[in-house]
């Protein structure tokens, strides 16, 4: 499975789980070869602003090239890897949902700007956004015991809630979801994350959902640009991925445990949503070749 933490390698919080924590890329990338395995955090999001260096983010199998300034967005419960190039740097912000919703007043519209995976490149950041400052003085804060410090956080969270959606309203590539569309993709992929395995119909998350499959379908388009069996086989083919750079099992035990009882209909599937079988896609990763991941 893919695991689940606070911080990365921090299974249980160890400050304020339902406030927020920031902390330097340094602190915890640089004691990682600067490599961030692919994981998740189920109850909070993750900001990122990259001030110098840069690198890759794979955000549910899909790869973004990130340089400074960068602003990354990482919902709860998506799943990321991260290979920054050495000696990066800028800030990661880990903030619980109900405390940034209740720091935003609860104003849909800007909440919504964290509902959905989401980079900013420089060219549409432009240099009239000072980010890297914003962060570093929420960091200040965060770090600084003062009288009103959990109110000084709050308001820097507001004025990076803004800028956020102020970039979304600029980027203009594809439609902008509305709140009720993210979260019911939201609902829907919590719900694909427990039962992927089990490779239900869509009918059955569309019962629990509450909602037709053509308007989950057409949720899932707005807000990711995928329709909701693509969503499904995206978290297949990520779990499998995992399994194959990180696990000594066989294909064969790969494609029972994602609940495939025929491995020949699990190779047919990944091959046919990767360009390789399994064998060859863990081979060409053993000899260092270039992958693509599948989007």
């Amino acid at each position: 499975m893919i695991p689940h933490y606070f911080l990365y390698e921090e299974a249980a919080p160890t400050v304020e789980p339902s406030f927020l924590h920031i902390e330097p890329i340094p602190v915890r990338s640089g004691r990682h070869d600067w490599t961030i395995r692919t994981h998740t955090h189920p109850d909070h999001h993750q900001i990122l602003v990259i001030s110098k260096g840069g690198g890759a983010i794979e955000v549910e199998g899909v790869s973004w090239e990130v340089s400074p300034p960068s602003l990354v967005i990482i919902p709860a419960l998506t799943i990321h890897a991260i290979r920054f190039k050495p000696n990066t740097d800028g800030y990661v912000i880990t903030v619980a949902p109900p405390f940034l919703q209740s720091a935003l007043d609860h104003d849909a519209d800007l909440v919504e700007g964290f509902r959905i995976p989401v980079r900013f490149l420089p060219q549409q950041i432009g240099s009239d956004i000072d980010l890297v400052g914003l962060f570093a003085s929420l960091e200040h804060e965060f770090v600084w015991s003062a009288p009103g410090r959990r109110t000084a956080i709050k308001a820097y969270l507001q004025l990076l809630a803004v800028t956020v959606r102020r970039l979304l309203e600029q980027e203009r590539a594809r439609p902008v979801s509305t709140a009720r569309d993210a979260d019911t993709v939201m609902r829907f992929r919590e719900l694909v994350e427990r039962h992927y395995r089990n490779h239900p119909p869509l009918d059955f998350y569309v019962r629990k959902l509450g909602v037709t499959a053509a308007r989950l379908n057409a949720c899932c388009r707005v807000t990711t640009g995928k329709s909701s069996l693509a969503l499904i086989n995206d978290r297949l083919l990520t779990e499998a991925k995992r399994n194959l750079l990180y696990s000594d099992m066989t294909v064969n035990e790969i494609g029972a445990a994602l609940g495939y009882a025929d491995p020949a209909y699990f190779n047919r599937f990944f091959s046919r949503n990767v360009g390789l079988s399994p064998g060859r896609f863990r081979d060409r990763l053993f000899l260092g070749e270039p992958h693509t991941a599948a989007g």
